[in-house]
């Protein structure tokens, strides 16, 4: 079997661990609270992480330094204000429409590098930009008449894109030199600190309970599909893959996503909300997709 069709079914195995880790956590979230489910999460990811580091033998040295420091930076935005926007955003909104929200990262993240990297916004991407705002708009407008509950919690859901586009940039600008899954495993480490400080903070000194082995499998998951073995896979495919079949795979990530959340959690999708999850759907294709230039027509 090629390298290039394992990266395949490597790619979708990852749509699946990434796709499905919404519904693990929102199974989760329905016996523990979000502090503690993104600190036992975040542990067993950064576990599984480290155990896969060494059985490679790979360092998780770091030069003092600025790298340092910008891969502390960087996980404040990737880690924690994703984990925590996104895990109070399921318990305020339909997980589903916390999916397709979280899945217009990429349009962000491209206005973002054109004011902080300078980077053009070509035509493509001011359109998805515009299918992107058209989405939020007729995923917010209907559920807004009902309650500001599932706003809140939409809103809570472009917070978490926000802060994985704004992470994204960050890394970009700070040209972090180094392993990227190490660096992965520290930033996934800072958010272990930072939920645990929040633990700490708001709901004292941890007290253990027993838990449903539902609950159990939504933590394992998360903590040992959705983060460790995930990230894994990615940093291991990127390369065998061109930039085309490496964003055609990300593209399925939200659709699996939103597919679980109707199989495991009972969501029922609504007219508007196809048509926002198909607008935000066009929108992230119009940025992730590269073009494909045409062939120069040769001189006769």
């Amino acid at each position: 079997m090629s390298d290039a069709t394992v990266a395949k079914l490597l790619l979708l195995a990852l749509s699946f661990c990434w796709g499905l880790s919404w519904s693990a956590m929102r199974i989760a979230l329905d016996e523990v609270s979000p502090w503690s489910m993104r600190l036992i999460g975040y542990s067993i990811g950064a576990a599984t992480l480290l155990i896969l580091l060494k059985a490679q033998g790979r360092s998780l040295y770091i030069p003092p330094g600025r790298d340092r420091w910008h891969v502390f930076v960087a996980a404040l935005f990737i880690v924690v204000a994703f984990g925590i926007a996104g895990t109070f955003a399921q318990l305020m909104a339909n997980t589903s429409r916390v999916i397709i929200v979280n899945y217009s990262m990429p349009v962000w993240s491209s206005l973002m590098a054109y004011f902080a990297l300078g980077e053009r916004i070509d035509r493509r991407a001011a359109i998805g930009l515009a299918l992107c705002v058209g989405g939020l708009a007729v995923l917010v407008a209907p559920v807004a008449e009902q309650s500001m509950r599932e706003p809140i919690g939409l809103l809570l859901a472009l917070v978490c894109a926000l802060g994985w586009g704004g992470g994204t940039v960050y890394m970009k600008w700070a040209r972090i030199k180094g392993d990227l899954l190490v660096i992965t495993f520290w930033q996934v480490m800072v958010g272990v600190v930072a939920f645990l400080v929040g633990y700490l903070t708001f709901e004292g000194i941890p007290h253990f309970a027993p838990l449903q082995w539902r609950t159990w499998g939504g933590l394992l998951f998360n903590g040992i599909l959705g983060t460790g073995l995930a990230y894994f896979i990615w940093f291991n495919i990127i390369g065998r893959l061109s930039t085309v079949m490496a964003s055609l795979g990300s593209l399925i990530n939200p659709v699996v996503g939103v597919i679980g959340a109707v199989i495991l959690l009972g969501d029922r999708p609504t007219g508007p909300d196809l048509i926002g999850f198909a607008l935000i759907f066009a929108a992230a294709a119009c940025v992730m997709l590269p073009r494909r230039d045409k062939p120069r027509a040769e001189a006769v």
